[in-house]
């Protein structure tokens, strides 16, 4: 497995580089599939964040899914066994899921996850007289309170399984995971809910005459 250690801000030592792939090489026992990870430490030098002052980000890449996890600590060396631990946690939760869901337990249907989000109704009618307000928010015009979009990506999406997606999503560490079902081929979003209980949401694209 390669390790392959970057920085910004910051000078990334020998001493460090072969500490990072003495700890990262524990994955292997998790994913022995892995075939690299990427390390990027990103120092901070405003001194009030001194507690987070090292953000660091790990990357896995393997011959399954990508599996990202990232930690900030006062060091490198703190951050790096924050995210190794996150990382693993990731891997062991992932496997845990796959047996269980072959198993014993289904995600929820998209009915029933539908089933329990707020209606139009729910939500009510009341609305303001004067209409948004827009506010300047650096050189971006903000409509009413916000949101303010601060980050923006965009995924190269390859139709795959729910369950796939949801593998991919606890490899992730994220609450949710947005993919393109392969059977179906809409849009959908999985989403964690308790426990092992998962709820999916699908987009119905629905084409519409001129």
């Amino acid at each position: 497995m390669d390790v392959v250690v970057t920085g910004r801000n910051c000078e990334i030592t020998d001493r460090f580089r072969a500490h990072a792939a003495e700890k990262l090489s524990k994955l292997e026992k998790h994913d022995h599939r892995i075939m690299r990870v990427h390390v990027e430490v990103d120092c901070e030098p405003n001194p009030r964040q001194y507690d987070q002052a090292v953000h660091l980000e790990l990357t896995a890449y393997s011959k399954g899914p990508v599996i990202r996890a990232e930690a900030a600590a006062p060091d490198k060396m703190a951050a790096l066994d924050l995210a190794l631990d996150k990382m693993a946690a990731q891997m062991r939760k992932a496997a845990d899921r796959r047996r269980v869901h072959r198993g014993r337990r289904a995600p929820v249907s998209v009915g029933r996850a539908l089933a329990d989000l707020p209606t139009a109704d729910d939500a009510g009618t009341d609305t303001a007289d004067d209409g948004p307000v827009e506010r300047q928010v650096g050189p971006i015009t903000v409509t009413g309170d916000g949101p303010l979009v601060v980050r923006e990506k965009t995924h190269h999406a390859t139709p795959m399984t729910l369950d796939q997606a949801l593998y991919e999503m606890e490899l992730v560490g994220h609450d949710f995971y947005l993919f393109v079902d392969k059977e179906s081929e809409r849009p959908s979003v999985v989403y964690r809910r308790r426990g092992y209980d998962y709820g999916v949401i699908a987009l119905d694209l629905e084409e519409t005459e001129d």
